[in-house]
């Protein structure tokens, strides 16, 4: 009876920035425990091998393709996939992070940032919550990090976007839990995947993170997906709001 609780079977997710990295390891996820996964990003061809990769592994895998920091884009894009079923879970995965310092960051950054991290989720929350809404129910997950309550050096729009993440998540509670909604996010802390590369080939940070960590190593990817399932499934249906800190540690510790 318990395990029934983490079963997804005839549910439906869309999770953004899902071509790569964690936002394929949370479709990944979701669609092993029996959900039927959308994988959303801007390159069609992109998504295509990525849904060919799993549904190689037997997965309900269908793509969409829109620019998710574009609002009249999500409007279009929420309601082609609704065309083929409703969503049941939104994953608002995607993200950047450009570094700099503040000082001397252009505009430019600084908007793309903030626009690919944070309007984003805010567009595509608002477009599938109207139909969330009006069934009673839905689930939400934000990928938020563990910068949404730390802070480095030349991550400055990053960081800024991710601590929004997590009030913008306390938002969708506020306004969304008395119609059923269950809004929470994932805050990951450093893990091993395309875009973290460069730093785990740098010794000198890869030393400091896994010292700084009491778990003394980088997050693997398969490491997210409990955390993902349970957010999205009728085990967290009395968790709201929350911010899931997945992180070996790392936030607990000075």
């Amino acid at each position: 009876m318990s395990l029934k609780l983490f079963d997804l079977t005839g549910k439906r997710a869309l999770v953004t920035g899902s071509s790569q990295g964690i936002g394929l390891a949370l479709a990944r996820g979701l669609g092993a425990a029996g959900a039927a996964v959308v994988l959303n990003g801007r390159d069609a061809a992109k998504l295509e091998r990525a849904a060919e990769g799993l549904r190689a592994e037997g997965l309900k895998v269908a793509i969409a393709a829109f620019d998710v920091t574009d609002s009249a884009a999500v409007e279009a894009g929420v309601a082609a996939v609704e065309a083929g079923g409703q969503i049941d879970i939104l994953c608002n995965n995607a993200g950047v992070n450009l570094r700099g310092l503040l000082h001397e960051m252009p505009d430019e950054t600084w908007h793309t940032v903030i626009a690919t991290n944070l309007h984003s989720a805010f567009y595509c929350a608002r477009a599938v919550a109207r139909g969330m809404v009006a069934r009673g129910r839905g689930k939400i997950i934000n990928t938020c990090s563990v910068m949404s309550m730390l802070g480095r050096p030349t991550t400055g729009p990053y960081t800024a976007t991710k601590g929004a993440i997590g009030m913008l998540t306390k938002a969708m509670c506020a306004d969304w839990a008395k119609h059923g909604l269950q809004c929470n996010g994932i805050a990951p802390g450093y893990f091993s995947t395309e875009l973290t590369a460069p730093l785990r080939a740098n010794a000198e940070f890869n030393d400091w993170l896994c010292q700084r960590t009491p778990a003394g190593r980088w997050g693997e990817l398969p490491e997210l997906v409990g955390a993902a399932i349970f957010l999205a499934s009728d085990a967290s249906s009395y968790v709201n709001g929350h911010l899931l800190y997945v992180d070996g540690g790392l936030t607990s510790v000075v």
